[in-house]
């Protein structure tokens, strides 16, 4: 039986390998088939056929039949669907239930401990680093915001701004209930003025179109700065660096200062 290879990838999805893909759409084709012919049919080893059998067996997906010789009958695909997706969903809340432990468990104040004596050791201006993709700039971006204690700024652009008002939301907000001041520039439009107000509530927001460019400060000694301009980047391609320095954080905060006294107040 040829089955092609694009299908056979999109098994993937269901949680299967190349051998598993094979030898399960072999035994859809028969319904009922021993080892040795699913082997035959899926041009899979047979010295392999058998644990890679037992491995489908296990997820659900085949149902050994008692007897000589060993048969193996196929469970509908539907019916796998079903068991996959409520595999995934006991997976995803135990390891769920397991991270929510740790919160308050000594692991967790062993490892911050292990963490803040370690950035103790380093000097400021090593704290840096390269960040690619859209992804991981809003990833790090949030954690930033999170971990804020008196103050963040961002200059965006218009299409920056709006992203940011929905993926940084609620780290914005959690900002702002401890106190922290957030202020935001961002170019003027109809729409930057909509989601300004939307904002409103949780950050100071400002429009101006004489400051092109992409950063956020923390506390006046964190930067991202991102390189590239967004409307000429695919987000895959996106990119920044995070470096920890008062030095250069200041210099920004006084020109994003002297920006926000001559935007437009929202």
């Amino acid at each position: 039986m040829l089955v092609q290879k694009q299908f056979l990838g999109k098994l993937k999805d269901f949680g299967l390998n190349t051998y598993e893909s094979k030898l399960w759409t072999a035994l859809l084709s028969r319904g009922v088939s021993t080892a040795g012919e699913l082997s035959d049919i899926a041009n899979v080893p047979r010295s392999r056929s058998y644990d890679v059998l037992e491995s489908l067996e296990k997820k659900g997906f085949i149902i050994m039949k008692i007897g000589k010789p060993i048969k193996y009958i196929a469970v509908p695909p539907e019916e796998v669907l079903e068991r996959v997706k409520k595999n995934i969903q006991e997976n995803a809340e135990a390891q769920t239930t397991m991270l929510n432990s740790l919160k308050d468990s000594d692991v967790l104040k062993e490892l911050n401990m292990l963490h803040s004596q370690g950035v103790d050791l380093v000097e400021p201006s090593d704290l840096s680093g390269a960040l690619k993709g859209r992804s991981s700039l809003y990833n790090h971006l949030e954690s930033m915001i999170k971990n804020a204690d008196s103050s963040v700024i961002i200059a965006t652009t218009e299409q920056g701004f709006i992203r940011k008002a929905e993926s940084l939301r609620q780290a914005i907000k959690k900002a702002n209930e401890k106190g922290v001041k957030v202020r935001i520039l961002a170019p003027v439009s109809k729409e930057t003025e909509k989601v300004s107000k939307n904002l409103s509530s949780i950050a100071d927001v400002r429009l101006s179109d004489d400051l092109k460019t992409r950063f956020c400060v923390v506390d006046e000694k964190e930067i991202t700065f991102m390189l590239l301009n967004d409307s000429e980047v695919h987000p895959t391609y996106d990119a920044g660096v995070w470096v920890n320095t008062s030095f250069f954080a200041k210099t920004l905060h006084r020109l994003f200062d002297s920006e926000w006294g001559k935007a437009k107040n929202i």
